[in-house]
């Protein structure tokens, strides 16, 4: 009897494990036909040889790779680093980070404001947060210019109240990318810590407060560390889009502030370099790995302080 129970119960999780294999199996066959495999050929082209005028030929060879971090030199042949190249990764790392950065300092406060609003109306605010997402990336960023060019609604304001004589040329720059990614990625920081903030206990605050901690005391020791599921969300959210977008960079900075992104597109187009192309786009897969990895350690350490 014990063994025919058994037998029972391995029959039974069997079936189990298959019929949830059945129900992943549409899912999984999406993934692995729009990720795995783009990706898969991604890295065959970028171990092959450039094409003469696109595209690869078939053949082994590292230099896309190796084109990647270096570059010969005009007089002697020899390899050196790829200086372009890396600028763009740095200010690629450089202006993801600072997007990260502003999109929390701005969102933690509105995503409080609007978690502690009377239920009734915050649907209302959630609203108006999430209607950017109501229109195209493209269009979005096309108004954000209009705002900041030189004879844009700043520029027209500041002329008007008399604090500037001449417009300001803010287009074109790094600073103009970064006001962009901000304008654009804000939303994605704030509903998950939203998300996190409603579910805020506020008798924790309380007790601090009765046991004569400092506002900044507790924010710091009690509302962070409660917070930090969506903190680590929300950083994700922007900082990976961040790292590889190519409209903002490529409206707000044209060619003076490339990015990551607008480097890889110059390959596959007007470089006709594809295998350069490819090796670009694993790099920055690795770079986007290698974040979320430090994320999720991040997160986990938080989860071993607060738990």
């Amino acid at each position: 009897m014990p063994h025919d129970a058994s037998a029972s119960e391995s029959a039974l999780i069997r079936n189990e494990t298959q019929r949830r294999w059945s129900l992943a199996l549409p899912a999984l066959t999406v993934i692995t036909l729009l990720s795995i495999a783009p990706l898969a050929v991604m890295v065959a082209y970028s171990f092959m040889q450039a094409g003469q005028y696109a595209g690869v030929e078939p053949g082994f060879s590292l230099d896309g790779w190796r084109a990647v971090f270096f570059e010969r030199d005009f007089f002697d042949d020899s390899l050196i680093p790829a200086t372009a190249h890396l600028s763009i990764l740095g200010r690629s790392i450089a202006l993801a980070l600072a997007t990260t950065a502003l999109t929390f300092v701005f969102g933690i406060p509105t995503a409080w404001f609007i978690a502690t609003r009377p239920q009734s109306s915050r649907g209302f605010w959630m609203f108006l947060i999430t209607v950017p997402f109501w229109t195209n990336l493209l269009v979005r960023t096309i108004a954000i210019q209009e705002v900041i060019r030189a004879d844009g609604t700043l520029n027209r304001i500041l002329l008007a109240t008399g604090i500037i004589d001449e417009p300001l040329q803010m287009m074109f720059t790094n600073g103009a990318v970064l006001v962009g990614m901000i304008y654009v990625y804000l939303p994605l920081m704030v509903l998950p810590v939203y998300a996190a903030i409603e579910k805020f206990d506020f008798r924790l605050s309380e007790a601090a407060y009765d046991l004569y901690a400092s506002r900044l005391y507790c924010l710091r020791r009690v509302v962070l560390p409660l917070m930090w599921p969506g903190i680590i969300a929300g950083s994700i959210l922007v900082f990976i889009p961040a790292l590889g977008a190519y409209v903002t960079p490529r409206l707000m900075g044209g060619g003076r502030a490339m990015m990551w992104g607008n480097l890889i597109d110059l390959q596959f187009g007007q470089g006709r370099n594809w295998p350069l192309g490819a090796a670009l786009s694993i790099t920055l897969t690795l770079v986007v790995l290698g974040a979320l990895i430090w994320y999720a350690r991040r997160a986990a350490k938080g989860d071993q302080a607060n738990g």
